[in-house]
């Protein structure tokens, strides 16, 4: 995954270190505890060079979900907005994904000592041009309900916190140890939550449906998807899904910085719709993807140029 790491850099408190030898210390407390926020960003090529994909909004929400767990982070917005370009620009790359860390520091260890850490925040870059098989875009893939289900607390299933992706990471294996490609959570109602770390949508007579946000992140991508779908006259509603509402959709897709739109196809076996990607679907993916490109500009204020 990481490449040429020998000349990129890591900004970490204001500096930029060596990509190899950009380090934490082993006492470090969020690696003990998982006391710590984090984002995934990603960055394209456009015709005018690189952009980066909602930035002020990942950023705005890094912020968020620190102050939900009393982490005062030591910058400002706009500072840690420039310095994910700056590393960008640093690192020479136009397009790739962006993962700003915020973390606390080692000087003392036990559940009751955050008040005498070091607020620490690293940003990182690399060449990532497909989450998942590239065929997956258009072929779709295959996902099973998992049996770990989503945290009841919407803290930590609203919210990029470290230390809650452990139900995430134990269902995807899950699901490939059993030969899909992704899980499906539930909440604890029984409806359904997302993936293990994307949103997801179903297509149902022409209208795009996906589950609200109780209990489950509202992404970036999720939030783009639904202003795309709107402006494209597609009705979209936000309500409580069955798995069985997801076994008879038309279409179903993920949505996520990562995955970005990715149809799914199989769901537990069953095929959903005609078994390859929906029309509506690929109309989405489509858009989004000049819309990322720079291709269209009723967008521009979603993306924020790279300065070489």
């Amino acid at each position: 995954m990481f490449l040429n790491t020998d000349s990129k850099f890591i900004w970490l408190n204001g500096d930029f270190q060596p990509f190899n030898d950009t380090n934490i210390h082993l006492l470090s407390n969020t690696l003990h505890y998982g006391m710590g926020v984090f984002e995934g960003v990603r960055a394209y090529e456009t015709k005018n060079g690189g952009a980066i994909f909602r930035l002020t909004e990942h950023t705005e929400r890094l912020f968020s979900a620190a102050s939900k767990i009393n982490i005062t982070i030591p910058y400002s917005a706009d500072e840690l907005c420039q310095a994910q370009i700056d590393t960008m620009s640093k690192n020479k790359l136009r397009e790739g994904y962006i993962r700003p860390i915020v973390y606390l520091g080692s000087e003392s260890m036990g559940l009751r000592s955050q008040d005498s850490l070091s607020v620490n925040v690293a940003i990182a870059c690399w060449e990532w041009p497909s989450y998942m098989d590239p065929d997956a875009k258009k072929h779709g893939i295959s996902v099973i309900k998992s049996p770990f289900q989503q945290y009841d607390n919407p803290l930590y299933s609203n919210n990029k916190i470290i230390g809650t992706y452990v139900n995430s990471i134990m269902a995807v294996n899950d699901a490939i140890s059993k030969g899909a490609e992704e899980a499906i959570l539930m909440d604890k109602n029984g409806y359904i939550s997302e993936g293990s770390g994307e949103n997801l949508f179903i297509v149902k007579n022409s209208a795009l449906i996906t589950p609200t946000t109780d209990y489950c992140l509202n992404g970036i991508t999720r939030q783009s998807v639904i202003s795309i779908a709107k402006n494209l006259d597609y009705s979209v509603e936000e309500k409580n899904l069955s798995f069985q509402d997801l076994l008879d959709a038309d279409e179903a897709f993920y949505s996520g910085t990562a995955v970005e739109i990715t149809p799914i196809t199989t769901v537990d076996g069953s095929t959903i719709g005609s078994g390859s990607i929906g029309p509506i679907t690929e109309i989405i993916q489509n858009k989004y993807s000049e819309i990322v490109c720079g291709m269209d500009t009723n967008y521009s204020d979603w993306l924020t140029e790279i300065q070489s």
